[in-house]
């Protein structure tokens, strides 16, 4: 049987999108140090999302932008980007394993499976795709934003970036539907 496995990154952010990876992995692929992205250092998870993709049947990446967030909220803007991801594999799995409790609405049977980045290759492997591919995006905003420090905290509610919020107030990239963004827009 043909599996995804998929995940996302970026749903606790205040600013920038949430971005999902799908991945099917080949059978018996042996990539060594799949975890959760979330145990992994940067070096590693670039490391094995550079071996996952050469490795892999197939992976993709679904986005969610900022505006999507707070138009259609958090949660259905991430499951849009998990619908997203595995609509742009090259080839259509007969099943989809997901991190967490909800899955995105298509027409392949989907499975969530909570704490599934930390028990299921592919859903780990969806975790460091989408963990490296919206760091990357972190530091573009870096960039093009440098008073926020987008860099260092990828969007995460830190000391810095809540010092810079007060400092500068929000940029396009803020999410505007999330509470502390909303009290400096009022």
């Amino acid at each position: 049987m043909i599996i995804a496995g998929v995940d996302e990154a970026g749903r606790g952010p205040l600013a920038g999108p949430v971005v999902s990876a799908a991945v099917i992995l080949k059978p018996r692929s042996n990539l060594i140090g799949l975890n959760d992205s979330k145990k992994l250092s940067a070096d590693k998870r670039k490391s094995l999302s550079n071996d996952i993709k050469i490795y892999s049947v197939s992976w993709s990446i679904g986005i969610a932008t900022v505006r999507e967030i707070d138009d259609i909220n958090i949660l259905r803007a991430s499951l849009l980007s998990m619908e997203r991801a595995i609509k742009n594999l090259s080839e259509l799995p007969e099943k989809v394993i997901v991190d967490g409790q909800y899955t995105p609405e298509i027409d392949v049977p989907c499975e969530a499976i909570i704490r599934g980045d930390a028990t299921e290759e592919s859903i780990m492997a969806a975790s460091i795709i989408a963990k490296v591919e919206r760091d990357k995006i972190m530091l573009e905003l870096d960039k093009k934003f440098p008073n926020y420090s987008f860099g260092q905290h990828k969007g995460y509610p830190t000391k810095l970036h809540m010092d810079a919020l007060r400092d500068f107030g929000p940029c396009i990239e803020h999410r505007r539907s999330f509470k502390p963004i909303k009290n400096y827009l009022t």
